[in-house]
Formats: C-alpha cells, sequence, structure tokens
C-alpha cells in the first residue's frame, strides 16, 4: 500500500478511538472547553420521554382593563423559550394551544416550582423614585406613573455579576435614548432613593450617589440563582400578558424507558441479523462493512456527545434509519465491485470502480435526505426536529464511513493474496483473481 493510505488508515484509527473513548458510558471527558462548552462533562441528554420531567400548560389572564391581542401568544411563546433556554434545559417543548394557552415541557427539571415561577412572571421592571425612604425587598409596590424613572423596555442587556465580596448583583445597560434621559435624571435628584421593582415586588432600594449614564447595577440580598432568574426575566422582556398554571405534571420516564429498551433490543436484533446478510451474501466486503458499522456508530455517538444533542424516543428512531442509510451506501458499492469481476476486471481494480461508480448515487440519495432533514427541522417542533437532527447527523457520518472507512479497509484486506478470490467477493470464478 502506498505511504498515503497508510496515513488515512492512521487517521481513521485515531478518529476511532477518540470517537470509542467519548462515546463510552461513564467516560470522564475531556479537561477543555469549546465555545463555552464544557467537555469534561459527556453524558448523553435525555427527552422528556426518555428522563421524565415537567409538564405545565398555562392559560393567559389579561387584567379586566385589558384584552388579549393577536400576536400576544405568540410573543409570549417566544418570550417562554427565550427563558427556558437561557435556563440550560435541553430540547423543551412549547406550543400555543388553542387561542390563549401555552404547553410548556421541560426534560430534566430539578426544581419545578422555581421553573414556573420564573415562566408566568411577566418580569416587568420599574425604576421609582421613592423619595428619600429605602423600601424592603419582598415589599409589594404598586408603581405611580408620576414616580417611574426607567422601565424594562428601556433596558438592553441583563446579566448577573459578583462585586468584590463575591455577593451575586445585577449587572444592566440601558438603550441609548434611555441612557440620556436617566443620565439627565440621576444629575437633578442626587441623594434621593430609586427603587427597583420587578412585577411590583420590589428587589432593590438605592441612594443616587452621582449621575448614571448607560449602565447600572442592581444589588439585594438574593442568591446566584435568585439573580440569575431576574437577569432572564429583564433580559427577555416583559410577557403581554400574565399567565396562570392550569396544569402541572411530573412526567415520569417509565413508559419511556420501557419504549427504549424495546427500541434498542430491535435495533440490536436488527444490525445483527444485517451483518450477517452482509457477511453471507458479499464475504470479504460484508466483513469489511461490519467493521465500518462499528467506527460509524462510535463516531454518530460521539457526535451526539459533543454536540450535544438530546436523545428523544423519535431521535432514535432517525439514528436507526441512519444505520440502515449507512448499509445501504455499502450495499451499492458492493454491487458496483462485483459487476466489474464479473466483466472480468482484477480485484484492486474492481474495488477502485466499484466505489467510484457509487459515489453519485451515495451523493444524490444523502443530499435529499439531508434536504429532507432540512425541512423537517425548519418546519417542524419537538419530536420531529431531534429526528431531523439525528438523521442528518446520521447520514453524513454514514458518507465518511461508506466512502473513507470501507474503502480503505478494503484496500488493506486486498493486500492479502489469501482474500483476492473472487468468490470471496460474491462473484463467479470466472472473474480475474490478479490484483
Amino acid at each position: 500500500m502506498r505511504r498515503r493510505q497508510w496515513a488515512t488508515l492512521a487517521a481513521i484509527a485515531v478518529i476511532f478511538g477518540f470517537a470509542l473513548y467519548v462515546s463510552l458510558p461513564g467516560t470522564p471527558g475531556l479537561p477543555v472547553e469549546v465555545a463555552g462548552r464544557d467537555l469534561s462533562d459527556l453524558r448523553f441528554r435525555q427527552g422528556l420521554d426518555l428522563q421524565g420531567g415537567l409538564h405545565v400548560r398555562f392559560q393567559a389572564s389579561p387584567p379586566p382593563d385589558q384584552q388579549l391581542q393577536d400576536g400576544d401568544m405568540d410573543a409570549v411563546k417566544q418570550i417562554i423559550e427565550n427563558r427556558v433556554n437561557a435556563l440550560g434545559v435541553a430540547e423543551p417543548l412549547i406550543q400555543i394551544e388553542g387561542d390563549n394557552r401555552l404547553i410548556v415541557e421541560l426534560p430534566g427539571v430539578e426544581d419545578p416550582e422555581e421553573a414556573i415561577r420564573v415562566f408566568r412572571q411577566t418580569g416587568q421592571l420599574l425604576v421609582i423614585n421613592t423619595g428619600f425612604e429605602f423600601i424592603d425587598e419582598g415589599t409589594l409596590l404598586p408603581a405611580d406613573p408620576s414616580q417611574t424613572v426607567l422601565r424594562g423596555r428601556d433596558l438592553r442587556d441583563a446579566r448577573v455579576g459578583f462585586d468584590s465580596l463575591g455577593a451575586p448583583m445585577i449587572e444592566f445597560d440601558l438603550q441609548p435614548d434611555a441612557a440620556n434621559r436617566f443620565q439627565t435624571y440621576t444629575a437633578s435628584h442626587l441623594n434621593e432613593v430609586l427603587t427597583i421593582t420587578v412585577d411590583d415586588v420590589v428587589i432593590s432600594s438605592a441612594r443616587i450617589e452621582a449621575a448614571i449614564r448607560d449602565s447600572g447595577v442592581i444589588r439585594g440580598s438574593f442568591t446566584a440563582d435568585e439573580a440569575r432568574n431576574v437577569a432572564i426575566q429583564l433580559r427577555y422582556g416583559a410577557l403581554p400578558v400574565p399567565l396562570e398554571v392550569v396544569q402541572t405534571l411530573s412526567v415520569r420516564p417509565t413508559l419511556g424507558q420501557e419504549s427504549l429498551a424495546a427500541s434498542l433490543r430491535a435495533g440490536i436484533v436488527g444490525a445483527l441479523l444485517v451483518l450477517v446478510f452482509m457477511v453471507a451474501f458479499y464475504r470479504v466486503p460484508g466483513l469489511v462493512a461490519a467493521l465500518a458499522l462499528v467506527v460509524y456508530a462510535s463516531v454518530v455517538f460521539a457526535v451526539f456527545k459533543l454536540i450535544p444533542v438530546t436523545l428523544t424516543l423519535s431521535g432514535l428512531a432517525g439514528f436507526i434509519l441512519s444505520v440502515g442509510v449507512a448499509v445501504d451506501a455499502n450495499i451499492l458499492i458492493f454491487e458496483r465491485t462485483r459487476e466489474e469481476l464479473r466483466s472480468g476486471r482484477a480485484i484492486r481494480g474492481a474495488v477502485e470502480s466499484g466505489f467510484n461508480r457509487a459515489w453519485t448515487s451515495i451523493r444524490d440519495s444523502n443530499i435529499s435526505t439531508l434536504i429532507i432533514c432540512a425541512v423537517l427541522f425548519g418546519f417542524g417542533s419537538g419530536g420531529v426536529r431531534g429526528f431531523a437532527v439525528t438523521l442528518a447527523i446520521g447520514v453524513a457520518v454514514s458518507m465518511f464511513s461508506a466512502i473513507t472507512v470501507s474503502r480503505n479497509l478494503l484496500r488493506l484486506a486486498i493486500t492479502l493474496p489469501a482474500l483476492t478470490q473472487p468468490r470471496l467477493f460474491g462473484a463467479g470464478a470466472s472473474a480475474s483473481s490478479d490484483t
């Protein structure tokens, strides 16, 4: 074999070793962080149907003087999605039901009550001038329009920070026009007290000691988690209408685990039957396909962990379907190879020609599948998106497995004289065994 082919095989071995290390359960992970993703924690993320979680049904409850407007529920859905994503919940399902209800499903939520509180609060921030009076935190303080200095819509960003003593605080930035107004106001009201409320509940009071322009901090006796939740509410804006919880269910993963076990058994049995068929029908190429499938599965599971992909039953269905796609690519290649052998070509030439002739069919069919995956992801939601993601990843890796892994393993196999007999490739004895 040429040096380039040995280098390719070495690269495949390295990729397989790395993928196997990542995909094995209980792996300690990698002590690095890439694009904010901590790779020291490499666990499979499971969806609501596999690990359980929270199912909440909200209903919009506008005050008596407010009517639910067209687009309000779409705005509520978008804000809730932003808040859920900021909490780090993997693959939530959020959908509108009817005209005034919203369904939220959150897999693996550890504190349901806190999550519900973050979602249902409107997150309406007000900065109020309370003269020279400090207001205790937690006090209910309805807003007086004449006292209001800033509103939540004047914020450009809000985030959690820590002071020199490590106490959590909320840092905020103002919109340009609000910054100019706030600077003018604070410069002319020195030593007066500004009180900050969220949904009419006081979270902080502070004295104006100097003019403030485009940024500031909110201090209070809150924990880091409480500060984060307030920052989430402020960052993603106020809900156009309050939400009332009408149903809460803690979903257990029992049914999902039973279905998962059945799906895994079916997948394993199906894969073994396919591999037995491949080896029995295609001989040496079939054995190569079996080895390539092991590499394929390791790489796919490693990608699932590294991204990470949240696995649901529909996502596992997408992966199992992609296994069929990977095997189908090998079948196309081996059939083309057998045709070449039957026409009298030598083993090495038949192998190379088989891969070259099959490549366009594999490429076009896989591109078509990827287009369908993009459509499903773009227009679907929840489990449909999970199916599209796992299938797309599987199809992309299958092209690497079929064209690169299978090809180079087969090239390695035919360097052994004992494996160059046409009958070991499922071809007739009339085919040439010259290499």
